[in-house]
């Protein structure tokens, strides 16, 4: 009998699939990981602990790479670092004192619809109808879950939700300044330069906010650490370098279909944390994917 012959094509396209679902659950769980981070900290903490960790964790190979990185386009890297890393991880740790992890998970699907907005309005990305209707119907499912606030759990508390959605227009500026200006650049290295220039300011913050008193007086201080740290290297750290690997092995397109399974998995967290998920989340979801859908046709 001859061996089974496993086609190529076949096993690779397993393992993309692998991968998209992979990152579909790194990214969708970092929620409910900033959610066990602020039992101890606060939010300026978790944030600034955050990415004073990853920073950490890329110093390694932004000194590996140091003789490759492109000098000249340093104040690119700048904005990818505070726009797409640091302001977002603040943004996200304080909406998340008042709003759910599911919520959040939910709102922040709008980031593919945003990176189109800004990039035919400030970008010169050409736009075409379908993509801004796609837009349209996806911010039609953000405001569907404002208007209806108290129902998805945010009445009282809409300006920390609009917090979310101030972080996911800094991602689409981020994106938007990568495709731009540093497409020609490894990935790998526009990570390690833009998080060790962030990484700086980060851990002043860190360190003058009391962070260090926090384990004297909190006895969940080292767990909470624990979370963040996890955060830190899963949903930064590696999820970056997973995220690369699959652009690079496939194409944008394929990847960016990540957005779909983001929100599904932070609303499955927060439905096992005891978290109330409505039919407005759902209907708001609902609406948002079908605009990312459209967007990425």
């Amino acid at each position: 009998m001859e061996p089974v012959k496993i086609n190529q094509q076949q096993t690779s396209s397993l393992s993309q699939w692998i991968l998209i679902l992979l990152l579909g659950l790194i990214w969708g769980s970092s929620y409910i990981l900033i959610k066990r981070g602020l039992v101890a900290f606060n939010a300026g903490q978790v944030g600034s602990l955050r990415i004073a960790i990853t920073a950490l964790m890329f110093l390694p190979l932004f000194l590996l790479y140091f003789k490759k990185i492109t000098w000249s386009k340093l104040k690119y890297f700048a904005v990818v670092g505070f726009l797409g890393s640091l302001f977002p991880a603040f943004l996200f740790a304080y909406a998340q004192t008042k709003i759910s992890s599911s919520l959040t998970g939910v709102l922040s699907s709008t980031t593919p619809l945003f990176t189109l907005f800004l990039g035919v309005l400030f970008f010169k990305a050409k736009p075409i109808w379908l993509k801004i209707i796609g837009v349209f119907i996806g911010l039609l499912g953000t405001s569907f879950l404002f208007l209806f606030g108290k129902q998805a759990g945010i009445e009282g508390n809409v300006i920390y939700a609009l917090l979310v959605v101030l972080a996911c227009l800094f991602y689409a500026t981020s994106l938007n300044t990568i495709n731009t200006f540093l497409k020609e650049i490894d990935p790998i290295i526009t990570s390690a330069v833009s998080f060790v220039i962030i990484g700086i300011p980060a851990s002043i913050y860190l360190f003058s906010s009391g962070f260090t008193e926090v384990f004297q007086v909190n006895d969940q201080a080292w767990a909470s650490l624990g979370y963040i740290t996890l955060l830190s290297f899963f949903g930064t750290f590696l999820g970056s370098i997973l995220f690369f690997k699959l652009v690079v092995t496939t194409n944008a397109l394929f990847a960016s279909l990540v957005s779909y399974l983001i929100p599904i998995v932070a609303l499955g967290w927060g439905f096992i944390d005891g978290e109330i998920i409505t039919i407005y989340h759902i209907i708001g979801m609902i609406l948002i994917l079908i605009g990312v859908y459209l967007s990425k046709k």
